[in-house]
């Protein structure tokens, strides 16, 4: 199907490489890696985030407000034009993180983000997120904002495939060059050798987790990828100013 839609929680963790060898080996016996991972080791999550030329969705978003929302072009791996990329809405309301997404081709893709006129009709397609897609793309004036790129390896829970954990490192940004084909490079965002993990259910965390984590004393943090790149932006012309 080229339609995803997801409704979960989602928590998250900063590890270094010790703890996350140590977790790893902790939901060995509870999780199944994803099959890609089986096979290659991690995989490469690229995106480019749009945003308002002022950055207001960043902007509401790092303000915590009870409801936000965030566009996204994801790709895994470096496309070409005419390979399958995914467009998304993710929301989140009251803790609840909401995630529509809808496959195109990346030239289709591009057509549709700068045009907000809707793309031929696929095959499994889910009209109504395209349109809803329409709808965000016709009342806001969005640029592409951020490349963010990261190396994960994902794991889903045995017989509750609603369990889901993921390990990225080497998280990468990049403000310029802002096309998904121009390649996978980028500033690091975190310290050599972090990994963010994140756990994400449509339900409560499972006992077991909860005392994997306690036992190494793995509390939740607040963090978000574009959240942080944005902020160290600010911080970095801030600092530009004063010297000027």
């Amino acid at each position: 199907m080229a339609i995803e839609v997801f409704n979960r929680y989602e928590n998250k963790y900063m590890l270094d490489e010790e703890m996350f060898e140590k977790i790893q080996k902790g939901i060995a016996d509870y999780m199944e890696p994803d099959p890609y991972n089986k096979l290659h080791g991690s995989y490469t999550i690229s995106n480019i985030y749009y945003d308002t030329e002022d950055s207001r969705l960043i902007r509401n978003s790092l303000s915590k407000p009870k409801y936000k929302e965030k566009l996204r072009l994801r790709a895994y791996g470096v496309p070409e034009m005419e390979s399958r990329v995914y467009i998304e809405i993710k929301k989140k309301f009251r803790g609840l993180v909401n995630k529509r997404r809808s496959a195109l081709q990346l030239d289709e893709a591009y057509r549709f983000i700068e045009t907000g006129i809707l793309p031929e009709a696929h095959d499994g397609q889910n009209r109504q997120v395209l349109r809803e897609i329409a709808y965000i793309l016709q009342t806001n004036e969005l640029l592409p904002a951020l490349y963010l790129a990261y190396d994960r390896c994902a794991y889903f829970g045995q017989g509750n495939e609603d369990l889901r954990i993921s390990f990225d490192k080497n998280i990468r940004t990049r403000r310029h060059d802002l096309r998904l084909e121009q390649g996978d490079f980028g500033e690091p965002l975190l310290a050599d050798g972090q990994w963010l993990m994140e756990v994400k259910s449509a339900e409560s965390i499972p006992v077991w987790l909860c005392r994997l984590l306690s036992e190494h004393q793995i509390y939740p943090i607040s963090f978000s990828k574009y959240g942080t790149e944005y902020k160290q932006l600010v911080k970095n012309e801030h600092e530009e100013e004063r010297h000027v």
